[in-house]
């Protein structure tokens, strides 16, 4: 399979991943990730408090918004404010994120405040999701280094090794990583696996588009994207170290 690719690369091959760290000064916690041809602006602020639903109760809050700037796709995306409505692909995403964010929080050692993250795609193709997810972690660990260095929590909040996601698929009966939009739209089955630092599944996607998806396939789809995983929390670890 090398090379039968649209950009060359393996079957297993992540898309080239960077990180950078701190991409916004306003932002309690930021980051910048770029998977191949996409990029997504990842930013946390902290806020000290938290719904009133959650009030009195000991415990933090972590939330998350997405959206795809007008221009991220070539075509123009018509903006959510303008349209008087979030679409229903944002809603799911954008819980997506926040579940993936919240399975590897310890809500009581964050306090009585909130921590919003928003994931803003400025070019997307292919993954934009779990590229946000993977860039949300770093921004929030960051966000969380910031309140230890203000004394206002006392150890980091963040367990089993962080969260980090990747997408899958199977291209002319092929399983293949990380998708870009070429191969996505093309798909007989993509999936979406988001796992813990310390192996275990968060949530798993998988939609087949042409065919039944075989036990056989899936296993193989979960296996691709452990491997891709285990790439993106290098990266993620050396964005928030450094």
């Amino acid at each position: 399979m090398s090379g039968s690719r649209n950009d060359g690369r393996e079957p297993s091959q992540l898309r080239p991943v960077t990180i950078e760290p701190g991409f916004m000064s306003t932002a309690s916690g930021s980051a910048l990730i770029t998977c191949g041809g996409t990029r997504v602006i990842c930013t946390a602020s902290v806020d000290e408090k938290v719904p009133r639903w959650m009030s009195g109760r000991g415990s933090g809050w972590v939330t998350a918004e997405y959206g795809m700037l007008p221009a991220s796709t070539g075509d123009r995306k018509q903006r959510d404010a303008s349209k008087g409505k979030v679409d229903g692909r944002t809603v799911e995403i954008q819980r997506l994120i926040g579940r993936s964010l919240r399975a590897v929080v310890d809500l009581e050692a964050l306090g009585e405040r909130s921590v919003w993250v928003d994931c803003d795609v400025l070019e997307a193709d292919g993954g934009t999701r779990c590229a946000s997810i993977t860039g949300a972690c770093v921004a929030l660990s960051l966000a969380f280094k910031g309140l230890i260095e203000q004394g206002l929590i006392d150890r980091n909040p963040i367990r089993d090794g962080g969260v980090a996601a990747v997408s899958c698929g199977i291209v002319g009966g092929v399983p293949l990583l990380d998708l870009d939009y070429s191969e996505d739209s093309t798909a007989e089955v993509d999936a979406n696996v988001v796992m813990t630092g310390a192996g275990g599944l968060v949530e798993v996607q998988a939609t087949s588009e042409r065919m039944p998806l075989s036990r056989a396939h899936l296993d193989d789809l979960l296996e691709l994207g452990a491997t891709g995983i285990d790439q993106l929390l290098v990266a993620q670890a050396e964005a928030i170290g450094s």
